[in-house]
């Protein structure tokens, strides 16, 4: 995140910077203090801990960031602890996110906030994980078998970040033909189809109800500016403004 104090002046360039080894000397420290936020959401320390070893290997220079390379890499770090700690383990997923964004609105919170809805894709070599296809990947540049999640992030004066994420499931997940893959995903009974714009609805109207964190206006590209869904859900808002893209089609 950049404070206010480096992008005064031309507002639409971010300056350069470097990062250096002496700058994240106390990363390590940070982290902990950062999971020791959340310590709460765990009854047992065996998830507690495997919740810190876990973020530790999505920071870690690790080609494959799957359960049993993170593990592996971890000095004490159990595979299949793990592996029950991502699949079986519950928590109050809410809850942690209320924390979460009580935490940002400390560090960054501000009236004039911007809330900017987009998607990003996950190339995958398998078709195993939940949501994976065929289908456009941002991060590649094409069409490529992957996961896309739309995503919800946070800007204001002093800062910006990620707020929340949904996992895009393609309409085909939810035909007879993926029924056994739905089964061995875990997907709950009532699962149904959603368009990225609807699960962008879904994570703006939790950021309205919750009240948390302050924000003013919406972005987003035109995936969803094209959606009546999501223009209809932020005009029930007479507080918030959007700006939104549009096809160069669309009438006037």
């Amino acid at each position: 995140m950049l404070p206010e104090c480096r992008t005064k002046g031309d507002v639409f360039s971010i300056p350069k910077f470097s990062v250096v080894k002496e700058d994240i000397d106390d990363f390590m420290q940070e982290l902990e203090v950062f999971h020791g936020e959340f310590s709460d959401f765990f009854l047992r320390s065996e998830p507690r801990t495997n919740f810190f070893q876990y973020m530790v290997g999505q920071f870690s220079e690790l080609e494959r960031k799957s359960i049993e390379p993170i593990a592996m890499n971890m000095g004490n770090g159990k595979v299949r602890s793990m592996q029950r700690f991502i699949s079986d383990v519950m928590w109050d997923v809410n809850k942690m996110l209320d924390k979460y964004r009580s935490m940002v609105n400390e560090d960054m919170g501000d009236p004039n906030g911007v809330v900017i809805f987009d998607e990003s894709g996950f190339v995958k070599k398998g078709d195993n994980s939940a949501g994976v296809a065929k289908q456009y990947c941002g991060t590649a540049g094409k069409v490529e078998n992957c996961q896309v999640g739309v995503y919800a992030a946070y800007a204001s004066p002093h800062g910006y970040c990620l707020l929340d994420n949904n996992l895009f499931i393609p309409e085909k997940w939810f035909t007879d033909e993926y029924t056994e893959r739905r089964e061995k995903c875990k997907f709950p009974e009532n699962s149904e189809f959603k368009t990225k714009p609807q699960l962008a609805v879904d994570m703006f109207g939790e950021l309205v109800k919750d009240d948390i964190l302050p924000f003013k206006f919406v972005v987003a590209d035109t995936i969803y500016g094209n959606s009546t869904d999501f223009i209809e859900a932020i005009e029930m808002c007479p507080d918030k403004t959007y700006f939104v893209s549009i096809p160069c089609s669309t009438g006037h």
